[in-house]
């Protein structure tokens, strides 16, 4: 029996770049293909089969312990990057200023799909879903340098819509234009959460 289930839902690839390993600050480059392999976009800073596990992860880790890279992707939701530009009083939000890897539109509640999904290309890349990317401080900094006054509203704009973090399960090349179907773990939500 299937572990996953396919869904109704198909999300089209319309960005992806890349923070560079010496980059100073989240700014992303923009890709118009990319190689997904086993340890993430290889040219960027959040590449690799491990990490050193960051301030999220302090309840269940010591800062600094080297730890399995669940966090090799940033994907995001076109159309929740609309409304956190709205919520800031912008027209729109550029993904080079939030470190994004992938933005993708026609996926309702993007940031809400549930942990250990699925993004499947049609070359047969598989991206899994790790949880929700909680809204930092780090994307109002280049949001800030770029448009004067609004960075500081990123963060409140963002909750709930940053996007979710991800790995790469199985390699393959990914292009702008290309569809992303969904598949959701085959199981109700846990009740006690």
């Amino acid at each position: 029996m299937p572990a996953l289930r396919p869904t109704d839902f198909t999300g089209t690839i319309t960005w992806l770049g890349v923070v560079p390993k010496l980059a100073n600050g989240i700014r992303a480059e923009i890709r118009s293909e990319v190689f997904a392999s086993y340890a993430g976009f290889e040219e960027d800073v959040h590449s690799g089969l491990t990490r050193p596990s960051c301030i999220r992860m302090t309840a269940t880790y010591p800062k600094g312990t080297e730890i399995r890279n669940v966090r090799q992707l940033s994907i995001l939701s076109a159309e929740e990057l609309a409304l956190i530009a709205d919520d800031m009083g912008l027209d729109d939000l550029d993904p080079i200023h939030l470190g994004a890897s992938i933005v993708i539109n026609g996926i309702p509640d993007f940031t809400h799909v549930p942990p250990n999904a699925r993004l499947q290309a049609e070359s047969g890349a598989t991206l899994t879903i790790d949880m929700e990317n909680l809204p930092c401080v780090l994307p109002g900094r280049e949001i800030e340098h770029d448009n004067p006054g609004h960075g500081a509203k990123f963060k409140a704009a963002a909750w709930n819509r940053r996007g979710v973090t991800a790995w790469v399960e199985r390699e393959g090349l990914l292009k702008v234009g290309d569809a992303l179907r969904l598949f959701i773990p085959d199981q109700p939500a846990w009740r006690h959460g």
